[in-house]
């Protein structure tokens, strides 16, 4: 049984990306949705798409040998627009690498565009 779909999914691109595959399957949800569509824009997965097995369904994601590490933030950690700079230097190798996943009362997004909105959320997880 799945407690944090979220952390399953980051951690089945990992090991599908460190061993080689062309694409894997993840378990779908509205969350993982969201997720996915702000790793697509960012051009660290290719196009993925929903299967429906009768069961709640699942994405099949095309990797495209982009990601270096990536895995979910637990706790969910609430933060504000100017406390996100501490959480880069703690979650990002270096500046301008990488990108921090962010839920906002706008939607899912990155740091950056949460920086430039001005928003604040909770810390989903975080790709480089």
């Amino acid at each position: 049984m799945r407690h944090d779909i979220l952390s399953d999914v980051f951690s089945i691109i990992k090991n599908g990306e460190k061993s080689g595959k062309l694409e894997v399957y993840v378990p779908a949800s509205n969350l993982v949705k969201s997720v996915l569509l702000v790793l697509q824009k960012e051009n660290y997965i290719g196009e993925f798409e929903f299967i429906d097995d009768k069961r709640g369904g699942k994405f099949k994601i095309q990797l495209l040998k982009k990601i270096n590490e990536c895995n979910s933030i637990r706790p969910r950690i609430s933060v504000k627009n100017k406390d996100i700079i501490k959480y880069e230097k703690r979650y990002l190798p270096s500046v301008n690498t990488g990108i921090i996943i962010i839920s906002t009362s706008k939607g899912v997004m990155t740091h950056n565009q949460a920086k430039e909105a001005n928003l604040g959320g909770k810390l989903l997880g975080y790709v480089y």
